[in-house]
């Protein structure tokens, strides 16, 4: 018996990513057009409820990388909701680098710096007739290939008029001896009480004078009536607690859609 053997040899060619990036794409009988990425953003303080949102503090942030390995160009501009549109800035990122916009850069842009709230959108745009490895050149882009940016928007939000922080607490307890001006309820009277407050570092105060002012508040007794009562500090512990963090942050992956370009 005779056995043949054949044998095939594959040949693989090397496949170069910065010759497929920069290789020309067309849309066969398609006018030209823009990819354009559209941003939501909310910037600065809301003080009530009469809106979709919550009072609070908001702050939006734009990051924009570019994909490609090679230099890309763009517009972005801010359009503010029932009010202004700014002019375009061109910007240009080198391959595989990111950049950002957050509310200073789109405030200045529209000269609203001293805006208590600003809500409305970005538009990141590429002209079509821009190639990302040959700006001189002009080309179109099939619909798989318009997705030449990563864009993502992050959106923060916190209810608190400060950021949270840790703060110092001072627990107080204390003997009421005797109250002459009959405010304070007579169970209270000579029975261990304690109270919490916050406490300053390197402040030197009167203890006795904090726990008085405690009660003024609560029981109406007037600043020129301390003297009439008579109160025993038993002991005073220090602690450290920290802000209810009431913030909030989200994130939004924004998808490029293409608009007929501006008629010349």
């Amino acid at each position: 018996m005779i056995l043949i053997f054949i044998i095939s040899f594959l040949t693989i060619s090397p496949i170069y990513l910065d010759t497929i990036f920069a290789e020309d794409k067309a849309i066969s009988g398609a006018d030209n057009k823009d990819i354009t990425y559209v941003a939501k953003f909310v910037c600065g303080s809301i003080i009530d409820d009469n809106g979709p949102l919550r009072p609070g503090h908001y702050n939006t942030d734009i990051s924009i990388t570019n994909k490609q390995l090679s230099k890309i160009s763009f517009l972005w501009t801010v359009s503010v909701n029932d009010g202004p549109t700014s002019h375009s800035t061109l910007m240009t990122l080198d391959h595989q680098k990111s950049t950002g916009l957050d509310c200073r850069d789109i405030k200045k842009v529209i000269s609203l710096e001293n805006n208590t709230q600003v809500g409305g959108f970005v538009f990141i745009t590429i002209p079509q007739s821009y190639n990302p490895a040959n700006p001189n050149n002009t080309i179109q882009y099939s619909s798989d290939d318009i997705n030449l940016l990563d864009v993502q928007v992050f959106f923060t939000a916190n209810a608190l008029d400060t950021l949270p922080h840790e703060v110092v607490l001072e627990k107080i307890s204390f003997y009421i001896i005797s109250d002459e001006t009959d405010k304070i309820p007579k169970q209270m009277i000579k029975t261990t009480l304690d109270v919490t407050l916050n406490s300053k570092l390197n402040v030197i105060s009167d203890t006795e004078i904090k726990v008085k002012e405690i009660l003024s508040s609560t029981y109406d007794i007037s600043e020129n009536e301390f003297d009439k009562i008579e109160i025993r500090i038993k002991n005073v512990s220090v602690g450290v607690g920290s802000m209810i963090d009431d913030h909030a942050i989200s994130l939004s992956i924004v998808k490029p859609q293409v608009y007929p370009q501006n008629e010349k």
